[in-house]
């Protein structure tokens, strides 16, 4: 999944080369979704690189998950790799708040003061 440019500050210069690690070297092109998602797949998901999605029929680009949503926090114990599927079902409570957020901001006419500043709205 593309990180969105706002997003791309709060990544590591490297990130690049930790994601293709991760995807390609550690979980040898497959998804590592052990059910943690909320999907209904029994044991880990069967999704590969490149290969056709066991559940959607469309072709899989391993993406890598931060399973504590911190993008800062690259480290092998907090990183999986995870078809599209997985990965925006495991978010999924993520990107409401975010959306949420930027609903709230759009709200707000240019010239009204903001008692919150980005990323503290209660």
């Amino acid at each position: 999944m593309p990180i969105r440019p706002e997003m791309r500050p709060r990544y590591p210069p490297d990130w690049p080369q930790i994601s293709r690690r991760i995807r390609f070297e550690l979980a040898i092109g497959r998804c590592e979704c052990d059910g943690r998602c909320g999907r209904r797949h029994s044991g880990r998901c069967t999704a590969e690189h490149g290969q056709p999605h066991p559940a959607t029929g469309s072709r899989v680009v391993l993406t890598v998950a931060h399973l504590d949503d911190i993008p800062e926090h690259c480290d092998d114990d907090n990183l999986a790799a995870m078809c599209q599927a997985c990965h925006l079902a495991y978010d999924v409570e993520l990107h409401a708040t975010t959306a949420a957020r930027t609903r709230a901001l759009a709200r707000i006419s240019p010239d009204q003061q903001v008692l919150f500043p980005e990323g503290e709205l209660p």
